[in-house]
């Protein structure tokens, strides 16, 4: 077989031989000549098993060498491939990542128009709305010195959707909020934002759950459990300390606050609630790595004031505190923390939630440290029974812990209407989060459909009439027109496309995102 000598013949000082890969790779050639079987095969190359005999090149364009090498695993740094993001994108994981963006964006699409959905879409110039966080504006020509606000999400539009009358509205949308970035938060993201007519909490969860039960077997060949789990928020609280628990490794929140108090260990003796957590086969944990744990749990991001441990190692019991507690003591706490012998406790205590919030980022915190988050590994679930109110003790006053749409659970009418405080705070929300391995993918509500009710809810939060109905009064005044039972959700399309990649970033599942200042450094 003979080959074409390309340096010759057409002057390419780069190129790829076998003994330089790599080099030159990006220019752009048209080639003819014959497909012939490789005498040595290579199963690990995708052309591995063919070769061409060349018989004419043509160079449509060449190319500079790149900034990075354009491979599985580059040597660009963030920065410089975000600067040349069009060349990061032409490497195959980028790839990849976008075609399962394009897979998952078919399957919903197919799944909703069978389940007799409408594709319908909402304007991104509009109105600004409460809705969380602060709004993008873009000021109009037409008149100057006012503004129209990009959506945060497309909530009351598709409620008059429902009001007009077309009873299962989904889109596939834009939304803008001007917030803090983080690894799954941009200032523009995707929402599969969806609504149904004549629902309750029922139907809205055995529709989705079915969506990403068809996503899952349809995209990554996984079945997940059907049906799926359910928690209520007090449990998720409780036991994992996070409304988005990820319950793909055990290690649960216990309270021991009746077995460790009185002994006279002031810290715990002035705590309203003390909470531990079992980490297996750490009791070999040495002092300086505990050292380190409490100054982790410190940091502004937990909020802790310190660390308490029980070790139950090979040589015994050891604690911080064991000059308040005897042995025994100590292992009556262990066990009801679910220790056993090899294992480490660590203990937090303070106000309440905070605590078990704390807890829940150390339990999470510990499982990335022991691997116990395989990103391969799916445990979704719902998450239900919300509060549907949260006192803020600053301004003394209550916020909607979703949003002001969102409906109190039935049987929770007489407390909703009640004036005392207690009772407010005792009432659920008719919402629900569909989580996936301690993210938040989608979350939604049955949603106030009658306007009295409405109105209640903004005299709860401290919304005045007229304020009221200069926000909200084209909400309101629809619902007076036969405005019918519905709810609906919307889930993170770029988590979800990111989590069922097996990643937490959502970066690489946008063709063109910002950086964490909200900036494209490419253009």
């Amino acid at each position: 077989m003979t080959f074409i000598d390309l340096r010759d013949r057409y002057g390419i000082t780069q190129i790829v031989t076998e003994e330089d890969p790599g080099v030159g790779r990006e220019w752009v050639i048209q080639v003819e000549g014959t497909v012939v079987e490789r005498e040595n095969k290579n199963a690990k190359m995708t052309t591995g098993e063919i070769e061409i005999k060349l018989d004419k090149l043509n160079i449509l364009n060449k190319a500079q060498t790149p900034p990075f090498t354009i491979e599985e695993l580059s040597d660009g740094g963030e920065d410089i491939r975000a600067k040349y993001r069009y060349l990061d994108l032409r490497r195959a994981p980028l790839q990849r990542a976008l075609a399962l963006r394009h897979r998952l964006a078919q399957e919903i699409r197919t799944y909703l128009d069978g389940q007799g959905f409408m594709e319908i879409e909402t304007p991104y110039l509009i109105k600004s709305t409460p809705e969380g966080a602060r709004d993008f504006v873009v000021p109009s020509r037409m008149n100057p010195g006012e503004f129209y606000a990009l959506p945060q999400s497309p909530q009351t539009f598709k409620q008059l959707l429902m009001v007009a009358g077309y009873d299962r509205y989904f889109q596939i949308v834009r939304c803008f909020r001007d917030e803090d970035l983080r690894a799954d938060r941009q200032p523009e993201f995707t929402q599969i934002d969806c609504e149904m007519s004549f629902v309750e909490q029922e139907d809205v969860l055995n529709t989705f759950e079915g969506m990403m039960r068809t996503m899952f077997k349809n995209a990554l060949g996984v079945d997940i459990p059907n049906p799926l789990p359910r928690m209520c928020w007090y449990d998720a609280m409780d036991n994992y300390g996070s409304d988005k628990p990820d319950v793909r490794f055990d290690m649960k929140i216990h309270e021991i606050s009746e077995l460790v108090k009185g002994k006279g260990f002031g810290v715990f003796d002035g705590a309203e609630y003390i909470g531990a957590i079992a980490v297996k086969g750490c009791a070999e944990y040495t002092r300086k790595q505990l050292d380190e744990l409490t100054e982790w749990v410190k940091r502004p991001q937990v909020g802790a004031k310190g660390l308490v441990y029980i070790k139950l190692g090979a040589e015994g019991i050891k604690s911080s505190v064991d000059k308040f507690y005897t042995p025994d003591e100590l292992k009556k706490v262990a066990a009801a923390a679910g220790a056993g012998e090899g294992d480490l406790v660590l203990i937090l205590c303070g106000a309440k939630r905070k605590t078990q919030t704390q807890l829940g980022v150390l339990r999470i915190e510990m499982g990335n440290r022991l691997g116990l988050r395989d990103p391969h590994n799916f445990a979704p679930l719902w998450v239900v029974d919300f509060p549907l109110l949260e006192w803020d003790d600053e301004t003394q006053r209550f916020y909607a812990m979703h949003h002001p749409f969102t409906a109190p659970k039935p049987e929770h009418l007489d407390w909703f209407y009640s004036d005392k405080k207690e009772d407010l705070e005792r009432v659920c929300a008719n919402a629900y989060d569909f989580v996936l391995n301690g993210t938040e993918l989608g979350g939604g509500s049955i949603r106030i459909h009658n306007a009295d009710m409405q109105s209640r809810m903004f005299e709860v939060l401290g919304i005045g009439k007229e304020e009221a109905e200069y926000k909200f009064g084209f909400i309101i005044n629809a619902f007076k027109f036969g405005a019918p039972p519905h709810g609906g959700l919307a889930f993170g399309f770029d988590r979800v496309c990111a989590l069922f990649g097996g990643q937490e970033t959502i970066r690489d599942y946008i063709a063109f995102p910002k950086n964490n200042m909200g900036r494209d450094v490419m253009i």
